[in-house]
């Protein structure tokens, strides 16, 4: 048998015709599956002569979405096994996890879960193989002509792009293929429609369970079936998945929407509407903390404020585009004045009114402006989530206008003022992501391919300056130009989009808002506009916040920040002084004179989160003192008064964390 050429780890080797990718790495019990030529291919796979192969470990980001799709068959399996007028919907990988949805005739119950797992493990333990097969269009649909769902999606194989949730990622974009699950003496258990890539054997799932069931759409639209959905996970160790069940649980624990609650931050009032939220005083002092950090801040880094309505002619938006390109997610038009008005979903359109207001000289560029303006997305109501996802929510939102030759420096700028930021308030883990245009969809963006080459260019090499890890994120990009985002991760480390900043050659252009300003030889120029919103949404990033700190504020954002406790009803009044005293430094102080305990008062302090407590006895009434105790519940006695203050002033200007 003739020999081949291929290259694995960037040697060439010579193998013999018809090796399996698996013979290569029939020592690496880590590899579930290779990358050939860039495609993932199961281990079975024939080699070619010229592949290009690299192994896929089973604890990488592709190895995990391997697993998660073979054990989310296994599940199908296991439910059509213990369910057999179940009908199959689809059934991805997800972040950390997996789903399938399925059409039965009752809701699963907690027991039903249970089962389905136990049948799993059987399945697990008999070492299963995934088997590949290419099948035609009319074969297939003979086959599956029990699975309505499944015929659904072989219909629309040749949009599968646009098809709709899940599909593609059950028929792919070429050919169809269905994998077998084969017992031992080859004989056929169970099939399913997916382009693959499988583990070898089911026995290759080391660790998994079953999280909850919930109703879902078929294709994610309301219109359709309402299905079953089963949500598991599965790690490549016993410990990965203990670690990720741990992190659940604290997640969990700091769930900003509960906090929110506990701490009386914020509410959702159902007169009002979901996805509105409205924020109690307690919650007012972080917001206005923000606020204030974030002016400030600005005008520091030579933004200008400026301000603008929540409404605006409809006109407006087909000029900047938002309308023909974002248009389902802005609200229906409201009819004023005998035309329609939209409320705005981003300030940016008006913010070029304020630029074209005048006449503009290249000494005025740099030009920044910036406002808290207030926008709204209709969201759909499947993905309001708390504070992290809003149909109403404040942004922090500036333009900067430049010269082409300005640019690559205001984008520098802008990037540290949102690193710093994001230090400021605590965090201190990021990486970046560069979203750029899918050139397939080219209907989807505007400008010209040399405009989004230059402007992709620029933003990329400034992040690459910044040493900061650069993920790609192909077909990300705004419909005007790419942006960066900065990627933070929090206490537990899960990751959050944070700031953006874009680059926009489009809405200058003489087709959008014809911007110009006055070059130094006379002639009238185009600025590049760039887009830029450190918190993003003043919403967001709060819910954010609450979850990496658990509510435990730093003083410095903490709504109250200080609260008296007495150790008997004489001791009120010292305190009050105290209070007094702190209150003039702009401290947020309270006393506690209800006719608790002690322990007692403690301990609602204690549950507020409030970083400092002062307590006050007879011997501190005399010594001019105060027990010093954190919320951590460290406490040092006979503290002098003048030592309590400076420590608390200290934490509040140094923004420490306690």
């Amino acid at each position: 048998m003739s020999d081949i050429q291929i290259v694995l780890a960037s040697d060439e080797r010579a193998v013999e015709k018809g090796t399996k990718a698996w013979q290569l790495f029939a020592d690496a019990p880590e590899i579930i599956a290779a990358r050939v030529g860039g495609e993932l291919k199961d281990l079975a796979y024939e080699l070619a002569d010229g592949d290009t192969v690299e192994g896929v470990a089973i604890d990488t980001p592709d190895g995990r979405d391997i697993l998660r799709h073979s054990t989310a068959h296994v599940m199908a399996q296991a439910v059509q096994e213990l369910f057999p007028q179940a009908k199959l919907g689809i059934g991805p990988p997800i972040t950390d996890g997996f789903y399938y949805d399925f059409d039965v005739a009752e809701p699963f119950v907690p027991e039903d879960l249970v089962k389905i797992e136990s049948r799993m493990k059987k399945i697990i333990k008999e070492g299963q193989k995934f088997d590949r097969r290419e099948i035609s269009d009319d074969d297939a649909r003979t086959e599956l002509a029990d699975e309505p769902y499944k015929l659904e999606l072989i219909g629309l194989k040749s949009t599968a792009g646009d098809a709709a949730e899940g599909a593609s990622v059950e028929v792919g974009e070429g050919g169809l293929t269905i994998y077998d699950n084969l017992k031992r003496d080859g004989s056929v258990v169970w099939s399913d429609l997916c382009r693959g890539p499988h583990l070898p054997t089911t026995k290759r799932i080391p660790a998994f369970t079953l999280m909850r069931s919930a109703a879902a759409y078929w294709r994610g639209d309301e219109k359709n079936k309402q299905l079953q959905r089963i949500y598991g996970t599965a790690w490549e160790t016993k410990e990965a998945l203990e670690g990720h069940l741990h992190r659940i649980e604290e997640a969990q624990r700091r769930d900003h929407r509960r906090l929110g609650t506990e701490l009386d931050l914020f509410s959702f009032p159902d007169e009002i509407g979901a996805g509105l939220p409205v924020f109690h005083p307690k919650g007012g002092v972080i917001k206005r903390e923000m606020e204030d950090y974030v002016r400030r801040r600005h005008i520091e880094e030579g933004f200008e404020y400026v301000g603008t309505p929540h409404i605006a002619k409809e006109g407006l938006f087909y000029t900047s585009g938002h309308l023909p390109y974002y248009g389902e997610g802005m609200f229906p038009a409201l009819e004023l004045d005998g035309g329609d008005y939209r409320l705005k979903a981003m300030n940016c359109p008006m913010h070029n009114l304020i630029f074209r207001s005048r006449q503009r000289s290249y000494r005025e560029l740099p030009l920044r402006l910036f406002e808290f303006g207030h926008v709204y997305r209709n969201e759909k109501s499947g993905v309001i989530h708390g504070l992290t996802r809003v149909r109403g929510f404040a942004q922090d939102d500036s333009h900067s206008y430049v010269t082409p030759e300005q640019a690559p420096d205001e984008i520098r700028h802008l990037l540290n003022f949102v690193l710093s930021l994001l230090r400021d308030f605590g965090l201190d883990d990021f990486y970046l992501e560069l979203s750029t245009r899918d050139d397939s969809k080219p209907d989807k963006f505007i400008g010209s391919d040399e405009e989004w080459a230059v402007a992709t260019k620029v933003l990329e090499d400034v992040c690459l300056e910044s040493g900061l890890e650069l993920v790609p994120d192909p077909g990300g990009a705004a419909y005007y130009g790419p942006k960066v985002s900065v990627q933070a991760r929090d206490a537990i480390g899960r990751t959050w989009q944070m700031s953006t900043i874009q680059y926009d050659f489009n809405m200058p252009s003489a087709e959008r808002f014809d911007l110009e300003y006055v070059a130094a030889d006379g002639s009238r120029q185009k600025p590049v506009m760039i887009h830029s919103a450190k918190f993003g949404s003043i919403e967001r990033f709060m819910g954010v916040l609450v979850e990496h700190y658990a509510g435990a504020f730093p003083p410095w954002l903490a709504p109250v920040q200080v609260v008296g406790i007495p150790v008997a009803e004489r001791h009120a009044d010292y305190l009050y002084e105290i209070r007094a005293r702190l209150k003039a430094l702009g401290i947020r102080v309270e006393v506690d004179d209800s006719d608790e305990r002690m322990q007692k008062k403690i301990r609602n302090a204690q549950l507020q989160k409030v970083p400092f407590m002062l307590i006050a006895g007879d011997n501190d009434v005399e010594a001019g003192a105060v027990s010093f105790r954190y919320r951590s519940g460290d406490q040092e006695n006979g503290i002098a008064l003048d030592d309590a203050v400076a420590r608390i002033v200290e934490a509040i200007q140094t923004r420490v964390q306690v």
